[in-house]
C-alpha cells in the first residue's frame, strides 16, 4: 500500500545569505526521507537582484547560480552545480523536488528606458491620479554576463505594462504603461479594482513574446534542473489563461505526473474553486482560509469552537486540489502577510494538517528548523517529528470525526490490514485537560495504546467493544496508538 506523502517548503525568509543551503538539502535528504518527507519546495533558484534577496525579485530567469551577475556566481542559496547535486541526491533518496517559479515581474534592470505611463491609485489600479507624462523606468534587461547563453531574449518596455519607480523624477508610486494602448491584465483577481500589478516591473502577458518566451523558459528550467514540480508564485497577478497554458505546455513535455502547486493568496473559497475552474484544474493550491482559522484559533483561544475549523478551506471543499500549511515565508514574523500561528496552536496545526485523510500538508522549514534573522525562533521539530511519524506510520485508514464539543475535538484513524500497527485516535483541547471516548474497531478489543506525543504518560487499553477513553492535556493534542515497533525504527 502506498505511503501517505508528506512536502516540506525547504526554506524561511531569514536563511543565511552564504550560499549553502542547495548543501544542506543534499545532507539532510537522508535525514528527511526517514521522516516520512518525500518531496520538498525550494525557494526561488534563478538570480535576484541581490545576494541578500530570498529569489523573489527575480533578475535572470537563466541563471541558476552560473553567471558572475548581481555581485556573485552563485545566488543566496548556493550555485548552479550544488543545486543539481542537492537534487540528484533527492532523487535518490525518494524525494521528490518542486521548484519555485516567480513569473509575475523582473528587478533591477540593467538600463532606464522612456516610457509613457499615467500614475494609478494604490488601492484602486483603475483609477488614474495623473496624466500621460513620460518617465524613466528600470525595464531593460540585456544579461551582458550570460552573453545569450541559453535564451537571446532581451526585456524591453513593451514587455511590461507597469513599474513602481521614476528614476527621473525620483518618485515612487505605481505607474501604468501606456503606450501601444497597453493596460493592466484582465484575467487576474479583482483586489484593488484590479490587481495585475504586484511589484518590480511588472510583466505584461498579453505580450505574445512574453508569452512565448515564458512557455520556452518554464520547460527549459523543467528539463535542465531536471524536478518533478513546479510552485507558481503569486498567481492571482498573472493571467490565468496564461497560467493554463503554461502548465499545459511544461506537462505536456514533462509528463502528466509533473507537479503544481499554486499560490492564489485570497482566503475566499469561493475564488479558489473559481480560479481552479478557469485552469481546468491542472495544479493545486495553498488552503489559505485553513492557514488563516489556525492562526485565528491560536489567537481566540478557548473561545473558538474547534468544531468550525475546517468549515469554508478549500480541504473541505475541495480535498484533492488543496495543499494544507500551517504557516510559510510570508505568513512568518515580520513579513509581508504575517499571520504567525501561536506556538500554543502550532503542535495542534500540525496534527489537523497531518494526521486526517483529506489534503497534501506541507511543514514549514520555519516551524521545523526555526527562523534566523534579527528576531530568531526557535524549532518545533521535537514538537513536529511524533506527528510525521503518526503519518507515515499510523494515519490510515477511514477516518470517524468526534467533533462534537466547541473546545473538545477528536478523530479515529482505523488503520489497514496492509500497514502493520497502523490506525490512531487524536484527540485536541483548546480549553481544559478533557477526554473523549472513542471507537477505534473491536478487532482492537485488548490492545495497548500509548500518547506518541509524549504528553500522557498512561497506557489506554481498548475495551472489548472496540472504544476506549482517550486523554489530553489543556491546550494540547495526544496522538494514541500503538507503541512504535522496533521494525518501523529500522
Amino acid at each position: 500500500m502506498e505511503r501517505n506523502h508528506t512536502m516540506m517548503q525547504f526554506f524561511e525568509w531569514h536563511i543565511e545569505s552564504d550560499g549553502t543551503h542547495w548543501k544542506r538539502l543534499g545532507e539532510l535528504a537522508p535525514e528527511l526521507k526517514k521522516r516520512g518527507i518525500d518531496s520538498v519546495w525550494l525557494p526561488p533558484a534563478t538570480k535576484a537582484h541581490s545576494l541578500e534577496d530570498p529569489g523573489y525579485a527575480v533578475y535572470d530567469l537563466y541563471d541558476l547560480g552560473e553567471f558572475d551577475q548581481k555581485g556573485a556566481v552563485r545566488t543566496k542559496y548556493g550555485t548552479k552545480k550544488e543545486l543539481l547535486d542537492a537534487i540528484e541526491i533527492c532523487h535518490k533518496h525518494g524525494i521528490q523536488v518542486y521548484l519555485d517559479v516567480v513569473m509575475n515581474h523582473k528587478a533591477g534592470a540593467d538600463e532606464t528606458e522612456k516610457l509613457v505611463a499615467v500614475e494609478v491609485d494604490e488601492f484602486d489600479r483603475t483609477e488614474e491620479i495623473s496624466e500621460e507624462v513620460e518617465i524613466e523606468g528600470w525595464t531593460k534587461f540585456t544579461f551582458p554576463k550570460r552573453n545569450n547563453k541559453y535564451s537571446s531574449f532581451k526585456w524591453k518596455s513593451e514587455h511590461f505594462n507597469g513599474v513602481d519607480y521614476d528614476d527621473k523624477d525620483d518618485k515612487t508610486g505605481i505607474f501604468k504603461i501606456v503606450e501601444d494602448d497597453k493596460t493592466w491584465n484582465e484575467n487576474v483577481d479583482n483586489e484593488f479594482g484590479n490587481y495585475d500589478y504586484l511589484m518590480f516591473a511588472n510583466i505584461d502577458y498579453n505580450h505574445p513574446e512574453v508569452r512565448e518566451e515564458m512557455m520556452r523558459w518554464g520547460k527549459w528550467l523543467a528539463e535542465n534542473a531536471d524536478c518533478n514540480g513546479y510552485r507558481l508564485d503569486a498567481i492571482k497577478h498573472i493571467d490565468y489563461e496564461f497560467i493554463r497554458d503554461f502548465i499545459e505546455e511544461v506537462k505536456k513535455q514533462r509528463g502528466d505526473d509533473f507537479y503544481v502547486v499554486g499560490e492564489f493568496w485570497n482566503p475566499e473559497v469561493a475564488a479558489c474553486q473559481e480560479f481552479l475552474e478557469n485552469v481546468d484544474y491542472n495544479l493545486n493550491l495553498f488552503d489559505v482560509a485553513l492557514h488563516y482559522r489556525l492562526f485565528d484559533a491560536s489567537k481566540v483561544g478557548s473561545d473558538y469552537d474547534l468544531r468550525t475549523i475546517f468549515d469554508d478551506t478549500l480541504v473541505q471543499v475541495n480535498p484533492i486540489h488543496a495543499v494544507t500549511f500551517v504557516d510559510n515565508h510570508d505568513s512568518q514574523p515580520n513579513e509581508s502577510l504575517e499571520s504567525w500561528v501561536e506556538d500554543w496552536f502550532k503542535q495542534i496545526s500540525y496534527s489537523l494538517i497531518l494526521l486526517r485523510k483529506d489534503g497534501y500538508p506541507c511543514v514549514f522549514y520555519g516551524d521545523y528548523f526555526g527562523i534566523g534573522g534579527e528576531e530568531p525562533v526557535e524549532g518545533k521539530k521535537e514538537a513536529i517529528d511524533p506527528l510525521l511519524y503518526a503519518r507515515y506510520h499510523k494515519a490510515y485508514g477511514e477516518q470517524d470525526d468526534y467533533f462534537d464539543d466547541p473546545n473538545v475535538i477528536g478523530w479515529v484513524r482505523r488503520g489497514t490490514e496492509e500497514i502493520e500497527g497502523s490506525g490512531c485516535a487524536v484527540i485536541i483541547s483548546n480549553n481544559e485537560e478533557a477526554e473523549k471516548r472513542m471507537f477505534v474497531g473491536e478487532e482492537r478489543a485488548g490492545e495497548v495504546w500509548v500518547d506518541l506525543t509524549n504528553t500522557r504518560e498512561e497506557h489506554i487499553a481498548i475495551d472489548e467493544d472496540g472504544f476506549a477513553v482517550f486523554p489530553v492535556n489543556g491546550g494540547s493534542v495526544s496522538v494514541w496508538a500503538l507503541p512504535e515497533l522496533e521494525v518501523e525504527e529500522k
